[in-house]
């Protein structure tokens, strides 16, 4: 398994190319750990609710993903999760904040937990778990509530700059979670393999590398990685979903039952469709709370069609 260089020199520390990024990490971590939590919610979602009004290229793009997924929901209903999933795409910074500075004792107040001793279980039986999380605008409250009971591995994408890369690798494992680069598939299969947990997202359009084309809500040709169903053949590892909501002050981290069955063996595509309708069910519990500003439907079948056509 490749190993995550967060290993930075003196000259990248000390470059003024990044004392924007210390600064502002560092003005994160300070309002986090001196404010209470009700004030970072205000001041979270305000940050939303300002760049809704100040980039209206994002509240057109979820509104477009609403009108695809959901062509029944009517335009109100449809306005008022815009709204609403802006504003908690503001928080989300506020709660990246809370994951990597938080203690324990202030971070386990937030925290509600269902479902959860299958893990346990499945830990103490040394079974592999892919761990399938939904882009959740709170995933860095996801990832880091798994760190109080079930360490794991995180499946992520070095950032180009180093020094944010530095910065949110140590955020991301200081508390007993680990990292494993996404283009990694022998060392994430030999987590698997050995019994370990790996969090894996497959509800973005990640590209037509490597993918099919199944349904995931109204759209019948959704851009879907078929890296799912490569995973649990080669590793016959147990599957379950689970994903962080927010209702008030309180995150319910819910893990679901195991479902590994469920899956085609050798068939992408089906395995694919089996993961989105699981995927579909867990977004349903908190529609405002999903990631809608990234275009979800922007590969297409037909390349001449173009990226993005759906959002022009």
């Amino acid at each position: 398994m490749n190993a995550i260089n967060n290993q930075l020199k003196l000259s990248q520390i000390l470059h003024p190319k990044s004392w924007g990024l210390w600064l502002g990490f560092g003005l994160l971590a300070l309002v986090v750990t001196v404010l209470p939590y009700a004030l970072l919610l205000q001041i979270g979602r305000g940050i939303g609710s300002l760049s809704a009004r100040l980039l209206k290229s994002r509240a057109h793009i979820v509104r477009r993903n609403l009108e695809l997924a959901f062509p029944e929901m009517s335009s109100n209903e449809r306005e008022t999760i815009v709204a609403e999933n802006l504003k908690n795409t503001g928080l989300a910074l506020i709660e990246t904040g809370i994951a990597w500075f938080w203690p324990n004792w202030r971070f386990k107040r937030l925290i509600e937990f269902k479902n959860i001793d299958q893990i346990v279980e499945l830990d103490q039986q040394k079974k592999g778990v892919l761990v399938v999380c939904t882009h959740a605008l709170n995933l860095e409250i996801t990832a880091r509530a798994f760190a109080t009971f079930a360490p794991g591995y995180g499946v992520y994408r070095p950032h180009d700059n180093p020094v944010y890369d530095f910065i949110q690798t140590w955020g991301r494992t200081r508390f007993g979670n680990q990292m494993v680069d996404r283009k990694d598939v022998k060392g994430m299969l030999k987590i698997l393999r050995r019994g370990g947990r790996l969090w894996y997202l497959p509800d973005h359009d990640y590209g037509r590398r490597n993918a099919v084309f199944v349904p995931f809500f109204a759209v019948e040709d959704a851009c879907t990685t078929a890296g799912t169903g490569v995973l649990i053949d080669a590793s016959k590892c147990a599957v379950v979903t689970a994903s962080s909501f927010r209702k008030g002050h309180t995150y319910t981290l819910q893990v679901d039952d195991e479902f590994s069955a469920d899956f085609p063996r050798k068939d992408a595509e089906g395995a694919a469709r089996v993961m989105n309708r699981a995927i579909e069910k867990v977004i349903l519990r908190g529609l405002d709370q999903w990631m809608w500003v990234h275009k979800r439907f922007k590969t297409m079948v037909e390349r001449s069609m173009g990226k993005g056509s759906r959002y022009k």
